[in-house]
């Protein structure tokens, strides 16, 4: 049996879109939660603590991104809180892996997005989507050069996270490998 190509997901942006600040987009829940890293950067006992980061969720997502012929997987600064907080509120399964990111937000020597080298590491040389709202030209073009097989980084806009286009997208190029 054939592996299945990996699905890489990044939170904020494409399931949480954050850039849609004053309006929430169809099909999305707002809920309040307190992931570590957020926390951290946060005044001890200040208003904005107590009320816990506002993030939007389709709920609809995870039936749709389990639909998909990918195996699952977080890349995301949330790294394992992503399935503690945002997989059981989509209704993904509790223990997708996760890529670990070592030195968050960290300058890439070569101008790369922080997370780029990671990811192709972790990928092993397997097929692979990465969808993510930081992706550039830069990225894809390096992938590109360093990676044998297959692989589509899909920038998503984050005023409107993963939307029925992008879904569509995944599906048609799952069927080309």
């Amino acid at each position: 049996m054939t592996e299945r190509p990996l699905l890489l997901l990044d939170v904020d942006g494409p399931l949480n879109p954050f850039g849609a600040r004053w309006w929430r987009p169809r099909g999305y829940v707002t809920h309040r939660v307190r992931p570590a890293n957020w926390s951290s950067r946060q005044k001890p006992g200040s208003r904005r603590l107590r009320r816990g980061l506002r993030i939007r969720l389709n709920p609809a997502h995870g039936e749709r991104l389990l639909a998909l012929p990918y195996e699952l997987a977080w890349a995301t600064t949330w790294m394992h809180e992503a399935n503690e907080m945002i997989g059981p509120a989509i209704g993904l399964p509790r223990e997708l892996p996760v890529i670990e990111f070592a030195n968050l937000f960290a300058e890439d020597p070569d101008g790369l997005y922080w997370k780029t080298r990671r990811v192709l590491e972790w990928a092993a040389g397997r097929p692979f989507v990465w969808v993510d709202d930081m992706i550039t030209d830069l990225d894809v073009r390096h992938v590109a050069e360093h990676h044998d097989t297959a692989a589509l980084l899909m920038r998503i806009d984050p005023r409107r996270g993963l939307r029925e286009v992008e879904f569509r997208e995944l599906e048609r190029w799952a069927r080309t490998l």
